[in-house]
């Protein structure tokens, strides 16, 4: 599938648009943790929105059911949940001490050195992308670019 194609364009520009969204709320996270003198709260407020907005969209796509489905999945999958509420907290935790750039491009080595292995894998049943000397260099570029954020 060519780069240029609606099939890989379309998603990437949605991801683009939801990442410019991502990377506002650590800053919003981290003010609403100053404004009230928690970060933990905080990161409970802005799940708490999340979940309004989630179960919002889920009742208006009639999709409700799926919530009496959610108990026979693998246990495992429920972590998710833990991840991103680890995110939030760890993200407005450490913006204003290290900068939004620094932090964002902290995490975001994180979840390429993840996503690395977890597509040569396949993990969770997604299609495999073989770790390649290319998809390394990826890697080592985004590692670069955080050594560079705070120089």
């Amino acid at each position: 599938m060519s780069l240029l194609s609606p099939a890989v364009l379309v998603p990437v520009a949605v991801v683009f648009l939801v990442g410019i969204g991502f990377g506002v709320q650590a800053p919003l996270n981290a003010a609403l943790g100053k404004g009230i003198g928690s970060g933990v709260a905080a990161a409970a407020i802005s799940f708490g929105v999340g979940f309004a907005a989630l179960l919002a969209v889920t009742a208006l796509r009639g999709d409700l059911g799926a919530f009496a489905r959610a108990g026979s999945v693998p246990w495992v999958l429920w972590l998710g949940g833990f991840l991103g509420a680890a995110v939030v907290w760890a993200m407005l935790w450490a913006v204003p001490t290290i900068g939004i750039l620094t932090a964002f491009a902290a995490l975001l080595l994180g979840q390429l050195g993840a996503a690395l292995v977890m597509d040569a894998m396949g993990a969770f049943a997604a299609p495999v992308h073989p770790i390649t000397p290319t998809r390394v260099l990826a890697l080592v570029l985004v590692a670069g670019g955080l050594v560079l954020s705070r120089l």
